[in-house]
């Protein structure tokens, strides 16, 4: 049984094929208005683009930094001490002058204080660095910036460290390592 739809009888496919025809001429017809009036644009139109302006000359400069002292340099590093140690009142000099001790070369920021005791009259205090715990007392150094211990209390130890400030300028300023409470293992 063959299954046949209304829409699609013959006269229907005829007339649609005649509207279509009939659409086609009609675009071919503005199709041709259109052309004729882009043809007449293009000759009444004349583009104004300004002139581009020519670049500038290149001169080229020679790289004269290449000769000059690095500024992280150890050369230039070497000059600055030397000039801080000519002036009297230097603070780098007598630290530059004297053996560095083993906790100079940890960051204070690595180190802390897990306790404090007194041993033939004099306050020692506890280091935790790494793991291993050292014995500190005043007059002992340690940290990166030169910092000697000034006072050795039992929650707390002060130091006195050299740094440069803003400027350059080297300058003291004092430092403080707080006790580390720590709680019981269970």
């Amino acid at each position: 049984m063959k299954h046949v739809c209304p829409n699609r009888s013959p006269v229907a496919r005829t007339a649609w094929a005649v509207v279509a025809a009939l659409a086609l001429v009609g675009c071919g017809a503005e199709l041709e208005e259109l052309q004729s009036w882009m043809d007449q644009q293009k000759r009444e139109v004349k583009p104004s683009v300004p002139p581009l302006t020519p670049p500038k000359k290149f001169d080229p400069q020679p790289y004269a930094v290449a000769e000059a002292v690095d500024p992280f340099s150890n050369q230039k590093l070497a000059v600055a001490l030397k000039r801080d140690e000519r002036a009297p009142s230097s603070l780098l000099a007598a630290e530059l002058n004297r053996r560095k001790e083993p906790l100079e070369a940890y960051p204070l920021d690595s180190m802390s204080m897990v306790g404090s005791l007194n041993r033939t009259g004099k306050p020692y205090a506890l280091l935790r660095v790494e793991g291993l715990l050292y014995q500190v007392k005043v007059g002992d150094y340690i940290g990166q910036n030169y910092g000697r211990i000034l006072k050795v209390g039992e929650s707390e130890l002060v130091l006195r460290e050299v740094v440069q400030d803003a400027a350059g300028e080297w300058i003291e300023r004092n430092t403080s390592l707080q006790l580390v409470e720590q709680r019981a293992a269970r």
